[in-house]
């Protein structure tokens, strides 16, 4: 099992305490020692003012920003943006940024990819919503095409390249998670990704996720893996694709009856088909983080292996 674990950049307060760059450094770098294999920031330009105030909502940095710094304070630890809403952006920006993370880091992004569900945000974005799950497969199509190293002639939704060429070049195409439960998002997995990037959620997702489909249970986790091991098969597809699943437990302590809980969920998640989970720790403070993930390390990491 790997583990890609939150890099929580995008906590505003207070102020100082992990918004700076000797906080990203401190913390990638605890990371790497501890055997993380990714940090992970998300993606939320311009949310709504109520979805940030809901109990579910929370702040974001601009993830290029964040992982770019991560970057140069690392050389082992990947890059992994959990997820970007690809409707939010011009496919062709998208994939600049992609391939010069991708090349300035050394080939370790992980581009977690989605349609999105925030309506006010696409709102203020000026994006259609109804049109977000055609942005999302024009952009797939798109990005790969931009990182071929060849001239781009496709007419999109909202543009139109008549012969256009993005360099840097990646080495490799980025590695793609593809978001989502529904059968499109496996669909886009088989089409263009390499690992699905599936939520676990709560029965009532709330008033702002109405849109967005959620894991209901690790039976249900393993039933889509099964689909969707049938679905590469049938498409001939004999490469590994990774599936990445947050741990369905929230870690609230550092003990060890909680390691013993969460090391219970992580092989819950193994035996379903995940090969990564994704977490955040408790981060009242810098400190008490750099602590939480020593532990990780040591407790989770260590006896998972």
């Amino acid at each position: 099992m790997k583990f890609s674990m939150q890099l929580p950049a995008m906590v505003v307060e207070p102020a100082g305490e992990f918004q700076t760059a000797q906080a990203v450094r401190e913390i990638v770098t605890t990371m790497e020692d501890c055997s993380v294999d990714a940090c992970w920031v998300t993606d939320h330009p311009a949310p709504a003012a109520a979805w940030l105030r809901d109990a579910r909502g929370h702040d974001a940095i601009d993830p290029f920003v964040a992982l770019s710094m991560a970057a140069a304070y690392t050389t082992r630890l990947k890059l992994h943006i959990n997820l970007l809403v690809l409707p939010y952006r011009n496919p062709f920006l998208t994939a600049k940024a992609v391939a010069s993370l991708e090349v300035m880091s050394g080939s370790r992004t992980i581009l977690g990819v989605g349609s999105g569900y925030l309506e006010g945000e696409f709102a203020a974005l000026g994006v259609d919503f109804r049109k977000r799950g055609a942005l999302t497969d024009e952009a797939l199509e798109t990005m790969k095409l931009a990182w071929s190293g060849e001239d781009v002639v496709k007419q999109g939704i909202n543009f139109d390249a008549k012969g256009n060429l993005a360099r840097p070049f990646p080495t490799r195409s980025p590695t793609i998670w593809v978001g989502g439960v529904a059968d499109k998002s496996l669909e886009r997995v088989v089409k263009w990704g390499n690992g699905w990037l599936p939520i676990f959620g709560p029965s009532d997702p709330g008033e702002f996720r109405k849109a967005q489909r959620l894991l209901s249970s690790l039976g249900d986790l393993r039933a889509r893996v099964d689909q969707l091991n049938e679905m590469l098969e049938a498409a001939g597809r004999t490469d590994p694709v990774d599936v990445c699943v947050n741990l369905p437990v929230a870690i609230k302590e550092t003990n060890a009856s909680e390691a013993e809980r969460v090391i219970e969920a992580v092989e819950s998640c193994r035996e379903a088909g995940a090969t990564w989970v994704f977490a955040g720790l408790p981060h009242p403070s810098r400190n008490a983080l750099l602590e939480s993930l020593a532990w990780f390390g040591e407790e989770v990491i260590g006896k998972t292996r």
